[in-house]
């Protein structure tokens, strides 16, 4: 045994071990879906007996054999049915608990990760759902934290999660090969940008950041990018997040409410991070084939690399947002696009892109869509007409920090209308 951790300690190797379990018990016993609950099991068993009796030397062995006896219960369950006691692996002693028996193999170094990522970004899958099994599968969340994290029920997750089990439980657990990997690989890197986005600005409630869900999108990306390391679009993902991430601690105002890029201390960035993604994309863009990620992740490392506002290369930077839009049919693509026209060639520029998006019908009434109007019209010194779409946008956000900031915003406006 090693020295007894603190519970903290335990937390990151629970959830480094839960893909690698889960790989295990569905290579030898199939059943995606009672095999995941059964690494549920196993580890909330760790959570219980680790911090009083120390983390075996190897903890991946404890659990797979944990969640196989876990998972042999409930198949031995589902044919009994109903009327037999059930001996399930958090009732055993912990004498038995703590002892790797000899039956759990030490092979255990094959990495199941990216398959088990396969299975749980399923493009049968919506969005919604792949996220919440990723959480759960890989990242090894209970479905309460999940819950909490999108602030929804944890009734709501635990049925995304079952009907997510349900289409994936007749896939074959192996890696996609050929054509298929593309979209597949592509379906992954999704559901970790959605984690992250939803970590880094929280859709709703009180809290502008979420730094458990943006800690564990990078955390995941990493373990991606250690699976796939010559991966051009991976690497640029990992980039994008770092870049993006370094910024968080200059993002929220003391009252809560979000400062924009332009008005935040840039001293309190994350240096080492910026270093490190700004590696990883000046590389990924040398030696791999563009991409979407990457030329995003590029972006970031223009603006991460300003040492103010009014050093950023917005040239380099519109002319990066009109290369994506090659890659990215996204409308958040022109909507970021605008801005960078505004600061290139003027406010009125970037209101014609913006007139033009709304015409096409791509984020009509958008509150994002709102709130770069608001601030275009600001530049072009229609401070009336500004604060109307701030208001707007305000009103469109359930955000609590967004709204706080838009409504300062159309305050101000107001005042230098008047």
């Amino acid at each position: 045994m090693s020295d007894r951790p603190e519970l903290p300690d335990i937390v990151p190797i629970l959830r480094a071990e839960a893909p690698q379990v889960l790989g295990a018990l569905v290579r030898r016993y199939g059943h995606f879906d009672l095999a995941e609950d059964a690494v549920q099991d196993a580890l909330l068993a760790a959570s219980r007996h680790w911090p009083e009796s120390g983390v075996p030397d190897r903890p991946r062995a404890w659990l797979i054999r944990v969640g196989s006896r876990a998972l042999v219960d409930r198949l031995r369950s589902d044919r009994a049915r109903e009327g037999r006691e059930q001996r399930t692996a958090t009732e055993l002693p912990a004498d038995q608990l703590m002892s790797v028996p000899a039956d759990v193999p030490r092979d255990l170094d094959r990495d199941d990760s990216l398959q088990v990522l396969f299975l749980c970004c399923h493009p049968a899958l919506t969005p919604a759902s792949a996220v919440a099994l990723t959480l759960r599968a890989v990242g090894g969340l209970r479905t309460d934290e999940i819950a909490r994290a999108f602030l929804v029920p944890a009734k709501t997750i635990g049925q995304r999660i079952s009907r997510a089990k349900a289409t994936v439980r007749a896939e074959p657990f192996e890696r996609p090969s050929g054509e298929d990997f593309a979209p597949r690989l592509a379906a992954v890197l999704r559901v970790l940008y959605l984690v992250f986005n939803e970590g880094y600005v929280a859709s709703s409630g009180a809290a502008l950041v979420r730094t458990d869900l943006s800690a564990e999108a990078i955390r995941l990306t990493r373990m991606l990018h250690r699976i796939l390391p010559d991966d051009g679009e991976v690497a640029g993902m990992l980039a994008l997040l770092l870049l993006t991430d370094a910024r968080r601690g200059a993002r929220v105002a003391a009252d809560g409410s979000a400062v924009p890029i332009a008005d935040q201390d840039r001293t309190a960035w994350d240096a080492a991070l910026i270093e490190e993604g700004t590696a990883l994309v000046t590389r990924a863009m040398a030696t791999a084939p563009l991409g979407r990620y990457q030329i995003q992740a590029a972006i970031a490392a223009l603006h991460d690399e300003a040492a103010t506002a009014g050093d950023t290369d917005w040239p380099q930077i519109l002319g990066l947002y009109t290369l994506l839009e090659r890659f990215d049919a996204s409308p958040m693509v022109p909507l970021n696009r605008a801005v960078a026209e505004a600061m290139v060639h003027g406010p009125e520029r970037g209101l014609r892109t913006l007139d033009g998006l709304e015409a096409e019908g791509r984020l009509a009434g958008h509150h994002r869509l709102h709130a770069v109007r608001g601030h275009l019209l600001d530049q072009a010194g229609r401070p009336g007409e500004a604060a109307a779409s701030y208001d707007a946008a305000a009103a469109g956000t359930l955000s609590t920090p967004e709204q706080r900031y838009l409504r300062r915003r159309a305050a101000l406006a107001r005042e230098r209308s008047r």
